[in-house]
């Protein structure tokens, strides 16, 4: 800590006051652990997931006559492979998973069903990017007429931009503008896959809804004062590193003078999105998935099968299972793994309300946690 950071907090006695009240509020919720050896059988995947949302009250209570969107994990170009293994066997969401979930949602009534995703450093169609990463687009929409897509990098068909307050005033940002199809939803879903992160320790349902940022705005390439409509980077000089402001459009940052140690900015960002954008629903599959990093630009990595699944509706309590399940302790201060250079970004989304990271107030149904655990740091 920065004798900067020290005063800060000296002078925030009575917000971290509230902070403190709002973690022993934060809320719990079940959370499903299922085992599932692999991809091969369509129909064992579809009866596993949904007797995974029995056990924590029914799908159709949550999505009936709804609007439901799903966030999908397609981290990095499809063109990075890792062991030249198929995308969703490491660090995409599998399409066999993502096809169950449609088919399922259509079977409990939901009345628009719409995939999403900010896909790798461009504009074009949310189809083509699936197409790219071996996807059959039309296999997916024969299971429901109600499905579609979008590339949620820039305005496209919403044509303007929704902004989101995080409700708490902000970590690093006092708001996001997003793309509208966040905003024009009942229920949010958040497909992630079961990972070790970088720059956030673990990524799991919160961390998949980074992408939620548009790059038109939150970029590198990010327009100066309005967003980019045909961005072509990521995030890393604004989001990870605050070298740059979003566009001036966007609020900009609470304090310019923070540190600008990615380890400090993303666990903070990805908790105040998930204040700000609200996860109904946290999908968490751990079939087969990498240890060691989030994608293959990371060095060091382990192809995995852990062979579970992680199902619940608040995204922390969710997080703080599935972390458990990789033999993490959930609670863990920074310097301890998995956040040996990163604050905890469960603890932080817990300290605004979001939900608790304490597994002994977290209700663990289907697999016990100690039959599901799969040492990510053998």
């Amino acid at each position: 800590m920065t004798r900067r950071e020290l005063l800060t907090l000296a002078a925030t006695g009575p917000f971290l006051a509230r902070r403190a009240f709002a973690a022993k509020a934060a809320p719990s919720a079940p959370v499903s652990i299922a085992k599932l050896a692999t991809y091969t059988n369509n129909d064992e995947i579809v009866s596993t997931i949904s007797t995974m949302f029995d056990q924590i009250g029914g799908l159709g209570r949550l999505v009936k006559n709804k609007t439901v969107t799903v966030k999908l994990n397609l981290t990095g170009s499809p063109s990075a492979r890792f062991q030249g293994r198929p995308l969703g066997s490491t660090h995409y969401t599998h399409p066999k998973t993502a096809a169950a979930f449609v088919h399922l949602l259509d079977k409990a009534g939901a009345k628009r069903i719409r995939l999403v995703e900010g896909c790798f450093g461009t504009n074009a169609p949310m189809e083509e990017f699936l197409l790219d990463s071996g996807w059959n687009i039309r296999s997916l929409q024969s299971l429901s007429s109600v499905l579609e897509f979008e590339n949620t990098n820039v305005a496209g068909k919403q044509k303007t931009y929704q902004r989101f307050k995080v409700p708490s005033g902000g970590l690093v940002f006092p708001a996001y503008d997003l793309n509208r199809a966040y905003e024009q939803t009942d229920v949010m879903v958040s497909m992630a896959k079961l990972k070790d992160h970088a720059t956030c320790g673990v990524t799991l349902s919160m961390k998949n809804m980074f992408g939620i940022t548009p790059i038109s705005i939150y970029g590198d390439d990010a327009g100066k004062d309005e967003p980019n409509e045909d961005p072509k980077t990521g995030r890393v000089s604004v989001c990870h590193e605050g070298k740059r402001g979003p566009a001036a459009s966007a609020p900009q940052e609470l304090d310019p003078k923070s540190s600008r140690h990615p380890g400090y900015r993303m666990p903070r960002i990805t908790a105040e999105l998930a204040s700000a954008r609200p996860i109904d629903i946290s999908f968490i599959d751990g079939v087969e998935t990498m240890a060691g990093g989030e994608g293959p630009w990371i060095s060091k990595l382990r192809y995995v099968k852990p062979g579970g699944l992680t199902l619940g509706t608040n995204p922390v309590c969710t997080d703080a299972v599935a972390t458990s399940v990789m033999g993490y302790d959930p609670k863990a201060p920074r310097g301890k793994a998995p956040f040996e250079d990163c604050d905890n970004t469960l603890w932080l989304a817990e300290q605004l309300g979001v939900g608790t990271c304490d597994p002994a107030r977290i209700e663990v149904v289907g697999v016990p946690v100690k039959d599901a655990v799969f040492k990510f740091r053998a």
